[in-house]
């Protein structure tokens, strides 16, 4: 028995061997280690952190970081990049309020809406895949289109509240069903009107991201399409060269990104219960840190949405609990853009470690079959 399956059985026999041995899933541990530091440092820095109250809102905030993180994440894996998830967040935000300030149903509103920015995606995924733009470029070319979109659709003017359209019952319901419904709450007291107030809640964007989540980790990590991701994210000619089919594997991608962006503008949109065309302002950026804070390489073909789950938290707290300390917000943007170059940088460093790693392993494994061969050609 060689080397290789005397360390494979090993790994077979010890659970926690083979759950480190899941791709990215060691990063993913130690930055849940630092979550949970982050929690214990901000709770000792004020005391209401960890109130069932304010762990309900935080859960809420997590929810759109993580929604763009996976659209981001996805992208990255292939080896890409989409600059467009903030403009496109705009354009779902403007197109569905506008709509819905004229009368249109949320329901006609949102499918139209998800339709349009579907497009963006494909226009995306060919652009880079079919065209061979670079994803920078070509990303960046349809952020500002759809910014530009968004400006456009109402005059350049952000909307009235939509419930001047579709009247104040149809206006509660969307912006139940997308931000403020409460799925259900521990704790708190009952008013006289019934509502509660206080306590630990779950809201509905928290089931919206958990939904996308099961259903897209399933994807990424269970179905054919996910596997040619990560081959195409890995080494895309090796992959084209086994049957992948690049492009449209690269369009998917972009498709799932434009899906996840559509819906965050419609949980922004529902927050304000109108549209505002700076929405998505920057939230390219907090997708990238979610993801790589998360573990998701920025070299593609490597990264796992769990890590997105707990690099979104990671930021979400972050900008919680400074707050919480009352750090200016220029401290708190410096504080997150120093973790994320650092995610990056240990990325880099740890990839870099293991391509040198495989090679010793490569070129010790040579080594050792030429020795053999020697040594039977030298036998009687």
């Amino acid at each position: 028995m060689n080397e290789f399956s005397r360390r494979e059985g090993r790994q077979k026999g010890n659970p926690l061997k083979r759950l480190l041995a899941i791709r990215g899933m060691g990063q993913v541990i130690s930055v849940t280690i630092g979550l949970v530091a982050l929690c214990i440092v901000f709770q000792i820095l004020s005391s209401n952190f960890f109130s069932p109250d304010n762990l309900g809102n935080l859960l809420r905030q997590i929810a759109p970081y993580l929604i763009i993180g996976i659209a981001q994440s996805f992208v990255l894996i292939t080896g890409n990049i989409d600059l467009s998830i903030g403009s496109i967040m705009g354009m779902s935000s403007m197109m569905a309020a506008t709509m819905m300030t004229k009368g249109v149903h949320p329901a006609w509103a949102i499918l139209i809406t998800f339709m349009s920015c579907v497009f963006v995606g494909v226009v995306n995924g060919q652009l880079v895949a079919a065209c061979k733009l670079p994803p920078f470029i070509a990303t960046l070319g349809t952020m500002t289109i759809a910014r530009g979109i968004a400006q456009i659709v109402n005059n350049n003017h952000n909307t009235d509240t939509i419930s001047i359209g579709i009247g104040k019952e149809t206006t509660e319901a969307f912006k139940n069903f997308f931000y403020y419904g409460k799925i259900f709450t521990l704790g708190g007291h009952q008013e006289s009107n019934g509502s509660v107030i206080g306590g630990f809640s779950i809201y509905s964007p928290v089931i919206i991201a958990i939904a996308l989540w099961i259903v897209f980790n399933f994807m990424l990590s269970k179905t054919r399409t996910g596997r040619h991701i990560y081959a195409t994210g890995s080494n895309m000619d090796a992959a084209r060269l086994s049957g992948v089919n690049v492009t449209g594997t690269i369009t998917a991608a972009y498709v799932v990104s434009a899906i996840c962006s559509c819906i965050a503008g419609l949980i922004v949109c529902a927050t304000t219960g109108m549209g505002a065309m700076d929405t998505g302002n920057s939230y390219e950026l907090y997708a990238v840190a979610a993801s790589v804070i998360g573990g998701v390489s920025t070299l593609g073909g490597q990264g796992i949405l769990l890590g997105t789950v707990i690099g979104a938290a990671v930021w979400s707290v972050l900008q919680n609990g400074l707050q919480f300390a009352g750090a200016p917000v220029a401290i708190r943007n410096i504080v997150i853009g120093v973790i994320v170059v650092l995610s990056v940088l240990l990325d880099v460093v740890i990839r870099s470690g293991s391509r040198r790693k495989a090679k010793d392993m490569g070129a010790s494994a040579l080594l050792g079959w030429i020795s053999r061969k020697s040594s039977e050609k030298a036998a009687p």
